[in-house]
């Protein structure tokens, strides 16, 4: 399974951290790719240099100038110390992009339609699809502060759909997102854990902006199955509405130890 974290810097991608000392907008390639290699664990400095394929010089450099930011910790590694390993100390808030800016007021999403009467959950779907469509459009990305949303809402949510059966777990999960007209989740496997959302409130409507778009739903997930399994699970997704398919695809599995 590919490191979802280990995304190909976009064109014009600026990435937003906020450590002790501020909030940073990192537009250097270089260092966007390390900031998102390190989301998901710690990493030595020759493996920094692999990932990035990059020339050891030139990682040095950004890996010294993220230092001085306070944006990237360090510590001897636990093999050799004489070497280090490179940690996150900050969060990532988002990211932006240079978009082409089209004129005009922003149009809500094709297809939603805010009906007369409607109920807490349609008016919920209805300003979160329009606020990021309008985010979207402004080349703004909110993805980390939404995916740190969900795992709260997980944390709550799992209350509700909580039992030692897994199965019934599973069922309860399913009865959850279809009593609040949040989709349908249907489970593809078991081993590992592959569930399917048809009918996504946080992504149908959304522009196909080619890559996954459900951060909330990936946060709520993550936080409900790490608490089932009781160890740190991420749910990862690999198929979305955003990206052309035809519903939204989590596949949970354990995260790799941090290094200590």
């Amino acid at each position: 399974m590919a490191d979802p974290c280990s995304r190909a810097p976009e064109v014009g991608l600026i990435d937003l951290v906020s450590s002790d000392s501020g909030v940073h907008a990192i537009d250097s390639p270089v260092k966007v790719r390390i900031l998102s290699l390190l989301q998901d664990r710690d990493l030595s400095f020759d493996e920094i240099v692999s990932r990035c394929q990059k020339a050891k010089s030139t990682v040095s450099v950004h890996l010294k100038d993220l230092s001085e930011a306070g944006i990237v910790g360090s510590r001897p590694d636990p093999v050799d110390r004489r070497k280090k390993v490179f940690y996150l100390d900050s969060f990532l808030l988002g990211g932006t992009t240079r978009p082409e800016r089209e004129t005009g007021p922003l149009p809500l999403p094709e297809g939603i339609v805010f009906p007369k009467g409607a109920s807490a959950s349609v008016f919920f779907r209805f300003t979160l699809r329009s606020i990021r469509v309008s985010l979207i459009r402004e080349g703004v990305s909110i993805d980390p502060l939404l995916h740190r949303a969900g795992l709260q809402v997980g944390h709550a949510v799992y209350q509700e759909v909580a039992d030692p059966d897994f199965g019934v777990f599973l069922a309860n999960l399913q009865a959850f997102w279809k009593t609040r007209d949040l989709g349908r989740i249907e489970v593809e496997s078991y081993e590992p854990v592959v569930l399917r959302i048809y009918d996504c409130y946080e992504c149908i409507d959304l522009p196909r902006i080619g890559k996954p778009a459900c951060a909330l739903d990936a946060g709520i997930l993550t936080a409900v199955f790490s608490a089932w399994n009781g160890s740190d699970q991420a749910a990862i997704e690999t198929s979305c509405y955003a990206m052309g398919d035809q519903y939204c695809e989590f596949v949970v599995e354990e995260k790799p130890p941090r290094l200590v």
